[in-house]
């Protein structure tokens, strides 16, 4: 499968909710109970580093990134979000994506990536474990998802190799 990575277009906005509401409907890819409009997600993403995934002029996933915190101090740590289309999932288009986003932040001097996966969530955890993330830990019953059940969160963490947090705390 040939896949291309490219800045996302408010045209891909369509694509993006679909995927994404796949996501959600999994039970195990977000707390998230539905996709909200776009205006709400917009504010909480960061407004670079919007990626999607394209194969034959299809968009089969998105990356994105959040900010940690307003604080100027964690200006340079970002939180990953990142879904691919179940029909091309595990077909090698997550890590070309997720690969693109790490590079993209780090022009953008992100010196740290982070992820909160929920438990049960496998194929993901395999995903960050392949672009260079480490498990930093578990945080116990954090939230409770659309069912009712409280779940587990797996902490994964991402140094840049290329950004150091000296030469963000510096901008």
């Amino acid at each position: 499968m040939d896949v291309t990575v490219r800045e996302m277009i408010s045209g891909d906005w369509d694509a993006v909710q679909r995927i994404y509401q796949d996501g959600i409907d999994t039970g195990i890819a977000t707390f998230q109970p539905e996709v909200p409009p776009f205006a709400e997600w917009d504010r909480v993403h960061l407004p670079f580093c919007r990626l999607v995934a394209v194969a034959s002029d299809i968009v089969i996933g998105f990356a994105v990134l959040m900010p940690v915190s307003a604080r100027a101090v964690y200006a340079g740590v970002a939180e990953v979000s990142i879904y691919i289309a179940p029909e091309y999932a595990g077909k090698g288009a997550g890590t070309i994506l997720l690969n693109a986003l790490i590079a993209a932040s780090e022009r953008h001097g992100i010196w740290m990536l982070q992820s909160g996966i929920l438990s049960g969530n496998v194929a993901s955890v395999r995903l960050h474990e392949k672009c260079g993330f480490r498990l930093v830990g578990y945080r116990e019953k954090i939230g409770c998802d659309r069912y009712g059940t409280w779940r587990d969160v797996i902490f994964f963490e991402r140094r840049s190799h290329a950004v150091a947090w000296e030469e963000s705390a510096e901008k």
